[in-house]
Protein backbone atom coordinates (compact mmCIF):
# COMPACT_ATOMS: atom_id res chain seq x y z
CA UNK A 1 0.00 0.00 0.00
CA UNK A 2 0.97 3.41 -0.71
CA UNK A 3 0.10 6.46 0.64
CA UNK A 4 -3.26 4.21 2.38
CA UNK A 5 -4.21 2.97 -1.32
CA UNK A 6 -4.50 0.04 -1.97
CA UNK A 7 -2.93 -0.99 -5.54
CA UNK A 8 -4.76 -2.94 -8.19
CA UNK A 9 -3.08 -5.80 -10.13
CA UNK A 10 -3.99 -7.10 -13.42
CA UNK A 11 -2.31 -9.06 -15.87
CA UNK A 12 -0.23 -6.79 -18.30
CA UNK A 13 0.11 -8.23 -21.51
CA UNK A 14 2.94 -7.04 -23.78
CA UNK A 15 1.84 -7.40 -27.90
CA UNK A 16 4.35 -6.37 -31.10
CA UNK A 17 1.27 -5.04 -34.11
CA UNK A 18 1.33 -5.66 -37.78
CA UNK A 19 3.19 -2.59 -38.10
CA UNK A 20 5.95 -3.19 -35.51
CA UNK A 21 5.24 -1.08 -32.48
CA UNK A 22 5.11 -2.57 -29.32
CA UNK A 23 1.24 -1.79 -27.07
CA UNK A 24 0.91 -2.90 -23.88
CA UNK A 25 -2.74 -3.85 -22.76
CA UNK A 26 -4.25 -5.42 -20.20
CA UNK A 27 -7.45 -6.63 -22.27
CA UNK A 28 -7.77 -9.95 -22.35
CA UNK A 29 -9.28 -10.16 -25.67
CA UNK A 30 -6.37 -8.04 -27.41
CA UNK A 31 -3.68 -10.23 -25.56
CA UNK A 32 -3.89 -13.26 -28.14
CA UNK A 33 -0.33 -13.91 -29.12
CA UNK A 34 1.28 -11.35 -26.71
CA UNK A 35 3.57 -12.11 -24.23
CA UNK A 36 2.26 -11.66 -20.05
CA UNK A 37 4.92 -9.35 -18.48
CA UNK A 38 5.98 -10.64 -15.06
CA UNK A 39 5.26 -7.53 -12.83
CA UNK A 40 7.83 -8.55 -10.34
CA UNK A 41 10.87 -7.02 -12.25
CA UNK A 42 9.69 -3.28 -12.30
CA UNK A 43 6.69 -2.98 -14.18
CA UNK A 44 4.67 -0.77 -12.67
CA UNK A 45 1.39 1.34 -13.55
CA UNK A 46 0.50 4.60 -12.70
CA UNK A 47 -3.39 6.03 -12.30
CA UNK A 48 -4.11 8.52 -14.84
CA UNK A 49 -3.82 12.03 -12.93
CA UNK A 50 -6.73 14.10 -12.53
CA UNK A 51 -6.60 17.43 -13.57
CA UNK A 52 -7.35 20.49 -11.27
CA UNK A 53 -10.79 21.89 -12.32
CA UNK A 54 -10.91 25.73 -12.37
CA UNK A 55 -13.64 28.47 -12.03
CA UNK A 56 -13.55 31.04 -15.21
CA UNK A 57 -10.67 31.59 -17.55
CA UNK A 58 -7.53 29.93 -16.75
CA UNK A 59 -5.48 32.13 -15.23
CA UNK A 60 -7.59 35.18 -15.16
CA UNK A 61 -8.05 37.27 -11.99
CA UNK A 62 -4.73 34.90 -10.53
CA UNK A 63 -1.98 37.10 -9.09
CA UNK A 64 0.65 37.01 -12.19
CA UNK A 65 -1.20 37.03 -15.03
CA UNK A 66 -1.45 39.62 -17.45
CA UNK A 67 -3.33 42.19 -17.32
CA UNK A 68 -4.05 44.56 -20.05
CA UNK A 69 -5.33 48.12 -19.51
CA UNK A 70 -8.89 49.21 -21.36
CA UNK A 71 -6.92 51.56 -23.28
CA UNK A 72 -4.08 49.23 -24.77
CA UNK A 73 -7.15 46.86 -25.45
CA UNK A 74 -9.08 49.42 -27.13
CA UNK A 75 -5.72 50.50 -29.29
CA UNK A 76 -5.85 47.22 -30.22
CA UNK A 77 -9.01 46.91 -31.24
CA UNK A 78 -8.63 49.62 -32.92
CA UNK A 79 -5.71 48.17 -34.94
CA UNK A 80 -7.39 45.48 -35.64
CA UNK A 81 -10.32 47.12 -37.08
CA UNK A 82 -8.11 48.99 -39.38
CA UNK A 83 -6.41 45.32 -40.57
CA UNK A 84 -10.21 43.99 -41.18
CA UNK A 85 -11.06 46.67 -43.16
CA UNK A 86 -8.47 46.79 -45.56
CA UNK A 87 -8.62 43.53 -46.19
CA UNK A 88 -12.71 43.77 -46.73
CA UNK A 89 -12.08 46.42 -49.25
CA UNK A 90 -9.40 44.21 -51.17
CA UNK A 91 -11.11 41.37 -51.28
CA UNK A 92 -14.53 43.81 -52.39
CA UNK A 93 -11.74 44.86 -55.13
CA UNK A 94 -11.01 41.20 -55.99
CA UNK A 95 -14.24 39.99 -56.02
CA UNK A 96 -15.53 42.85 -58.69
CA UNK A 97 -12.62 41.69 -60.80
CA UNK A 98 -13.43 37.59 -60.59
CA UNK A 99 -16.78 38.69 -61.64
CA UNK A 100 -15.64 40.64 -64.50
CA UNK A 101 -13.53 38.02 -65.80
CA UNK A 102 -16.54 35.70 -65.52
CA UNK A 103 -19.06 37.85 -67.35
CA UNK A 104 -16.27 38.48 -70.49
CA UNK A 105 -15.76 34.41 -70.17
CA UNK A 106 -19.52 33.67 -70.28
CA UNK A 107 -19.77 36.19 -73.54
CA UNK A 108 -17.09 33.93 -75.26
CA UNK A 109 -17.55 30.33 -76.91
CA UNK A 110 -14.77 28.27 -78.28
CA UNK A 111 -15.24 26.53 -81.35
CA UNK A 112 -14.41 23.26 -79.50
CA UNK A 113 -17.21 23.81 -76.88
CA UNK A 114 -19.83 22.41 -78.92
CA UNK A 115 -20.99 20.68 -76.19
CA UNK A 116 -22.19 22.84 -73.07
CA UNK A 117 -20.85 21.06 -70.22
CA UNK A 118 -17.31 21.93 -71.87
CA UNK A 119 -18.66 25.54 -71.51
CA UNK A 120 -19.17 24.54 -67.92
CA UNK A 121 -15.90 23.20 -67.03
CA UNK A 122 -14.32 26.00 -68.77
CA UNK A 123 -16.22 28.60 -66.48
CA UNK A 124 -16.28 26.42 -63.26
CA UNK A 125 -12.60 28.02 -62.20
CA UNK A 126 -14.23 31.67 -62.77
CA UNK A 127 -17.38 30.51 -60.71
CA UNK A 128 -15.10 29.13 -57.95
CA UNK A 129 -12.84 32.20 -57.61
CA UNK A 130 -16.08 34.50 -57.40
CA UNK A 131 -17.52 32.44 -54.56
CA UNK A 132 -14.45 32.43 -53.22
CA UNK A 133 -14.26 36.01 -52.71
CA UNK A 134 -17.86 36.28 -51.50
CA UNK A 135 -17.40 33.61 -48.74
CA UNK A 136 -14.03 35.74 -48.07
CA UNK A 137 -16.22 38.88 -47.42
CA UNK A 138 -19.09 37.39 -45.69
CA UNK A 139 -16.10 35.98 -42.94
CA UNK A 140 -14.96 39.67 -42.82
CA UNK A 141 -17.92 41.35 -42.24
CA UNK A 142 -19.15 38.78 -39.32
CA UNK A 143 -15.59 39.38 -37.95
CA UNK A 144 -16.06 43.00 -37.88
CA UNK A 145 -19.38 43.00 -36.23
CA UNK A 146 -18.09 40.94 -33.60
CA UNK A 147 -15.72 43.66 -32.45
CA UNK A 148 -16.73 46.27 -30.34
Amino acid sequence: MLGGTPLAQAEVFKCTDADGRTVYTNDRALSRGCKVLDQSHGVSTVPAVVPRSTTGAQGAGQPGFPQVTPDAQRARDDSRRQVLESELSTEEQSLAEAQKALTDQEAVRMGDERNYQRVLDRLQPFKDKVELHQRNIEALKRELSGLR
